[in-house]
């Protein structure tokens, strides 16, 4: 399938989920199926229904930006969604605004349903959106901290102040610290490259530059390296040292980074996950 006929394929997909009611259309009683009706669509991108038949059916290409930009704010598209149909027009993506932060229902649904595991929630830039109470009782609330701090990149690139007291702190040994340090760097230039007008996100990056020569390096090597599993030591203030895994599921329509610690079964570190999880479930009842 040539990328004509997948973005007039992708066109008819998305207009199929959008209602009217959805952008502010009435919904007539005698509507035979879901979505946009072309004319409708026509009428909120400012174009003809026969040129909008045409790129359905792969008979015309190249659509303007112009019109690009009209088909992704009608068909309400998601950064990712967003992307893909620049790319199947064969266009350059623009500028795509400030940083998502906000959590989807079925994403928090799902978070809810994860309460046994400390879990927290980061933005594309790795702003902390949200966290669970047993996230909070292992590592300290973030709502203690100093708002740059909040963000985890900077938290471990930037020399913060001491923590809050009572507050944990984090060890790596040499090789886990390096392989963290890369996937992180790497990971924020790409949210630097779908949001290079978000202001925010290049002070971030200028400060982390500035604060320590280690980022710069790291960021100098432009770098590609997946996301993935990460190890570390937490160290309780009141617990001692638990060793855990990390693992950082993304939510790509969304642009946010879920991050889960486990510990290993039938360790210590286990056994004392598992008195933070009776003390969150104590505090809740």
């Amino acid at each position: 399938m040539s990328t004509h006929t997948e973005l007039g394929t992708a066109l008819r997909a998305w207009r199929g989920r959008i209602g009217p009611a959805d952008v502010g259309l009435l919904a007539g009683s005698n509507r035979r199926v879901p979505g946009l009706r072309r004319e409708e669509l026509a009428v909120l991108a400012g174009i003809s229904v026969d040129y909008l038949v045409q790129l359905e059916q792969g008979r015309a290409a190249n659509p303007s930006p112009q019109v690009l930009g009209a088909f992704a704010h009608a068909l309400r598209l998601n950064a990712v969604d967003r992307e893909l149909l620049y790319r199947l027009a064969g266009a350059v993506v623009p500028p795509s605004g400030s940083v998502p932060c906000e959590v989807p229902p079925g994403v928090q649904r799902m978070i809810d349903r994860m309460s046994d595991t400390p879990l927290a929630v980061f933005t594309a830039a790795w702003d902390v959106v949200q966290w669970n109470p047993l996230w909070g009782e292992l590592f300290g609330s973030p709502a203690a901290l100093d708002p740059r701090a909040n963000n985890l990149i900077w938290g471990h690139f930037a020399a913060p102040a001491p923590a809050p007291a009572g507050a944990s702190r984090i060890e790596r040994d040499a090789a886990h610290a390096d392989a963290f340090e890369r996937m992180m760097v790497s990971d924020l230039r790409r949210a630097a490259d779908r949001y290079p007008d978000d202001r925010a996100v290049g002070e971030l990056i200028d400060g982390l530059r500035e604060a320590n020569p280690r980022f710069a390096h790291l960021w100098n090597r432009y770098e590609t390296v997946p996301m993935g599993r990460s190890h570390k030591t937490v160290i309780h203030a009141e617990l001692g040292a638990l060793v855990l895994d990390c693992d950082i599921l993304t939510i790509e329509r969304a642009d946010l980074h879920i991050v889960l610690n486990w510990a290993a079964p039938g360790t210590g570190a286990a056994e004392k996950l598992s008195l933070l999880r009776e003390r969150v479930a104590n505090a809740a009842r």
